[in-house]
């Protein structure tokens, strides 16, 4: 399959490009520029690749949560492809997808990204395994959260908020507990994580039309906001 991939839940988004067994990959700090450069990665992606349009099989995109304004363009491009190729589409969720390249972390693995308002966007995963739904929460509600104060384990952040929630995390009188992990020179997740899960789950398309109608996943009601 020849696969698009389009990550704009954050303000680094990347585009990455699946043909056959090679794998293309652009990635842009672009702050809210999303909109004005991501047709041109594309562009970029698909000549680099020896691609038309009609090549591709599939699309897909973060699904969310992450930047309310990124998201909307991500969806809006990925559907638009998808209708006017008639391929399938295909969300998958953003904290799944930051989570993923480290599976076989022997701990718990939290992925976070900045919410803004001084919140965090994140959840627990174990051994690929979810643990517990989305949440929006404050850097002190994640250190005091029952499952992470009662874990032994060695607890690894994650994410494009790893950076932050550490600043936020040290100027609490709390002291950070020693088995907590803040993975900040680790790469988050991205389009070309977004391709890895899609050719190793080619079933998230089988319901492409359902996907169509879908959104992003925003977690916080935008009245809040």
């Amino acid at each position: 399959m020849n696969i698009i991939a389009i990550d704009t839940a954050a303000e680094k988004f990347s585009t990455a490009l699946a043909k056959e067994n090679d794998t293309w990959l652009m990635e842009v700090s672009a702050g809210m520029r999303h909109s004005e450069l991501i047709m041109d990665c594309i562009d970029a992606l698909m000549k680099k690749a020896e691609l038309r349009p009609e090549d591709l099989s599939a699309v897909v995109c973060m699904g969310g949560p992450g930047s309310f304004t990124g998201l909307r363009i991500g969806f809006a491009l990925a559907k638009g492809l998808a209708i006017s190729l008639n391929i399938p589409f295909a969300p998958l969720p953003t904290l799944d997808c930051i989570a993923w390249p480290f599976s076989s972390w022997p701990g718990i693995v939290i992925p976070v990204i900045d919410a803004k308002k001084s919140a965090f966007f994140c959840a627990m995963y174990s051994g690929g395994k979810k643990l517990c739904q989305d949440m929006d929460v404050s850097a002190i509600e994640i250190l005091s959260n029952e499952k992470l104060v009662m874990s032994n384990e060695k607890l690894l952040f994650v994410g494009p908020g790893t950076e932050l929630l550490h600043e936020r995390l040290s100027e609490l009188s709390e002291p950070i507990p020693a088995n907590i992990i803040f993975g900040k020179d680790l790469r988050y997740g991205n389009a070309e994580t977004l391709l890895k899960m899609a050719k190793n789950n080619p079933d998230i398309f089988a319901d492409s039309e359902k996907n169509l109608m879908s959104g992003p996943e925003y977690i916080r009601k935008s009245i809040s906001n």
